[in-house]
């Protein structure tokens, strides 16, 4: 089942939904703004995308820029910082089995199911 990090109010995750009703993908909506997911979720997610923990969050949010922002922080402090300020977390973010994206452009979407049997 594709799980997505979603968040109602923003237009890119609302795109995504829209991409995968369109290609008639069955997927779980994750509102991670109310299920936040926990350090270990974090840790996944973050193995899942290939990123370290800093590339996973919206630097340019108000909550980031006024409590963090040129403080140099331990990948340990980056993931809490995300617990705590879920908002923090990048997306949307599609997740299929052991691998997932950023999926803020449809074509990259695309590309991720490109040679699945998905679609």
């Amino acid at each position: 089942m594709i799980e997505v990090y979603h968040n109602p109010r923003c237009g890119k995750s609302r795109n995504c939904l829209a991409f995968l009703e369109n290609t008639n993908q069955e997927y779980k909506i994750i509102k991670y703004l109310e299920e936040t997911p926990d350090a270990e979720q974090i840790k996944d997610l973050l193995k899942k995308l290939h990123l370290k923990p800093v590339e996973l969050v919206r630097q340019k949010e108000k909550v980031w820029i006024e409590n963090f922002k040129n403080i140099k922080m331990t990948d340990k402090a980056i993931i809490q910082a995300m617990i705590d300020y879920p908002i923090l977390i990048e997306r949307p973010i599609i997740i299929r089995g052991n691998e997932a994206i950023i999926a803020r452009e449809t074509d990259k979407i695309d590309a991720f199911f490109k040679d699945s049997s998905l679609l």
